[in-house]
């Protein structure tokens, strides 16, 4: 009965070892990480922007089906295009960027649909205010960087945010809507 048990035990070991081996860091690729917004302007056309500066890293176990991501947003960084739209957008009405000049996505629950990320759960501060907040994968892959010559894992991800629980209500009385479409489009450089 020992005899058996052995060659029993060491195959657990070997797989324990390849499956803690599946967890992975990655570092968050500013040059292929994009973080935009859009609003609806007076339900006419769509206000986009986006910020320029973002850093962050990305723990992903793609057998254990886990991970956790952790991404800050300099929103000095905003950039519509129009210089007059950005410095209003960095003012104390919008993102107060002099006195919060970050916000913050941080998500420890991550679920997917076989081995693709398929939402992404967590919270989102800005504006010193944390609430709940779920981005949906509308695509994601890892691939082999023949530029980087390693692992990349990313995709696209969205969800919709409730400004006002931010305490962001300029426009509201003027029929600006509160709810605000996050894009974000990442890709991470495993380390």
């Amino acid at each position: 009965m020992r005899s058996s048990f052995l060659p029993i035990a060491a195959a657990v070991v070997l797989l324990a070892g390849t499956v803690s081996a599946q967890a992975a860091s990655y570092a968050i690729d500013p040059a292929h990480t994009y973080v935009t917004f859009e609003i609806s302007h007076f339900g006419t056309s769509t206000n986009r922007g986006r910020f320029d500066k973002k850093d962050g890293s990305v723990e992903l176990d793609r057998a254990a089906k886990s991970g956790k991501v952790s991404i800050v947003v300099d929103t000095t960084s905003i950039n519509t295009g129009f210089a007059a739209f950005n410095k209003h957008l960095q003012s104390k009405d919008l993102f107060d960027t002099e006195k919060f000049p970050t916000m913050t996505f941080a998500a420890d629950k991550f679920t997917f649909n076989g081995d693709k990320v398929a939402e992404v759960t967590g919270t989102l501060t800005l504006l010193g205010k944390t609430n709940a907040l779920t981005l949906k994968a509308t695509n994601f892959n890892c691939y082999d960087s023949p530029m980087l010559k390693r692992e990349v894992c990313g995709g696209d991800f969205e969800g919709t945010l409730d400004r006002t629980a931010y305490g962001m209500n300029y426009g509201i009385d003027w029929g600006f809507p509160k709810n605000v479409r996050l894009v974000v489009q990442v890709e991470a450089v495993k380390q």
